[in-house]
């Protein structure tokens, strides 16, 4: 009975919780049951590996081609406890301050985009530098890691001056921490995580290019949560209302339908004002409205 109220509290902490804590849940989760497999496997003496490369991203063409899906699950693949520990730590803190500035839907999209662009950046680096060529048939790429740095430094590059307090170097600008992993990432490509430190680059990529492109008016996530939408069957057709036909008071009916055009004319303006100067040029009013406006 107590294990069924703790599923049953997981289900509805998961169901409950914002796109932070559901991240959460899908990493932490996937830990769990490949090292659940692997220790059984292990009882057995069946090699583990096999089966984790199924879900890793790996540096080779050839092999990529055969498991096409490993370049979205190794985004939720994790070595260690430390390896998801410090995934899970820099998700969360920097996962809560993004929803300060971007929307859930922003988050989701983003960390896909960002998991996307690191793979994308690992696998080709391999295949162009010469000094990967011993490497290439054998290494796999997994960890959260570049889906991570992508909502890093997205927050970096919408609030660079945003204080954060470190506990050794006290208050830090966020700039200056995306900066020096970016420049750490950079001095480390050809170490044993070589694989790791360009994913990371290619995520910081993917988080400027969304934060850079927002400020003109492009959501480049946008594909991605409609096919996340589409695929997760949200994108019902909406049924429409049976027409009404009112015989009476037709000074209603017209102070309605002016009230709606002054509304829609209201949100035509600020979507202007949105595409030419960014979303930072709107009033707190204004983005108010703007987000009451997109709930209809």
């Amino acid at each position: 009975m107590a294990a069924d109220d703790f599923i049953t509290n997981l289900k509805e902490n998961f169901r409950q919780g914002n796109i932070v804590t559901r991240l959460l849940y899908i990493n932490v989760g996937a830990f769990l049951i490949c090292s659940l497999v692997g220790i059984i496997l292990m009882l057995f003496k069946v090699p583990f590996s096999p089966w984790m490369n199924v879900l890793e991203l790996p540096a080779w063409w050839e092999k990529f081609i055969r498991q096409p899906w490993s370049l979205i699950t190794y985004m939720f693949m994790h070595a260690d406890v430390l390896h998801i520990l410090f995934n899970m730590l820099w998700l969360y803190w920097f996962g809560k301050l993004f929803l300060s500035f971007f929307s859930s839907k922003h988050l989701r999209g983003l960390y896909l985009l960002g998991g996307i662009c690191g793979g994308v950046l690992y696998m080709i680096s391999y295949h162009i530098f010469p000094y990967f060529e011993h490497a290439l048939p054998t290494s796999y790429l997994l960890g959260a890691s570049a889906s991570v740095l992508a909502i890093v430094v997205a927050v970096a590059v919408r609030e660079p001056n945003y204080p954060v307090q470190l506990l050794l170097f006290g208050t830090v600008r966020l700039r200056t921490i995306a900066l020096v992993i970016i420049l750490l990432d950079l001095m480390l490509i050809t170490s044993g995580n070589a694989g790791g430190h360009i994913s990371h680059l290619g995520g910081a990529l993917a988080g400027w290019w969304f934060a850079a492109g927002l400020r003109r008016g492009t959501d480049v996530t946008r594909w991605i949560n409609y096919v996340i939408d589409f695929c997760m069957g949200w994108k019902k057709p909406v049924r429409k209302p049976k027409m009404k036909v009112y015989y009476g008071d037709k000074q209603k009916d017209y102070d309605f339908n002016a009230r709606k055009k002054e509304r829609e004319a209201e949100v035509d303006r600020i979507l202007d004002k949105l595409r030419k100067s960014g979303y930072s040029s709107l009033s707190e009013e204004e983005k108010k409205h703007l987000f009451d406006a997109s709930k209809k």
